[in-house]
């Protein structure tokens, strides 16, 4: 039987907050996107044609309503901005190049566990 792993790493703080909102941002724009119509721009339905090799079909589209855009914008320029904090916190050059894909899965489960 496989033992357990039981490696604990001191994280920062500011590391641990940066992956908590990073969550928190992902959550909320998994939301917002989900409930978008299927194109941004307003689009009238589509058939393919019937000898398509795989049939597919969209309804009309209204387009994303102008605050939805600004709100998704905004949530995805924070992300990419916590996910280069997160990359590039001086914390990794603390731990070893083999240990730190252990402890960045730690970073990211972390609430899981709390």
């Amino acid at each position: 039987m496989a033992q357990k792993d039981e490696t604990t790493y001191d994280f920062p703080k500011d590391l641990i907050e940066a992956q908590g909102e990073l969550e928190e941002v992902r959550g909320e724009l998994k939301i917002l996107l989900k409930r978008q119509p299927w194109s941004v721009e307003p689009l009238a339905a589509w058939t393919a044609h019937e000898n398509h090799w795989r049939p597919s079909s969209r309804p009309d589209s209204p387009g994303w309503d102008p605050e939805d855009q600004q709100r998704i914008g905004t949530l995805r320029t924070r992300k990419l901005e916590l996910a280069t904090l997160i990359v590039g916190h001086p914390f990794w050059k603390e731990i070893a190049a083999e240990e730190r894909a252990d402890a960045r899965t730690k970073l990211k489960h972390r609430r899981q566990k709390l």
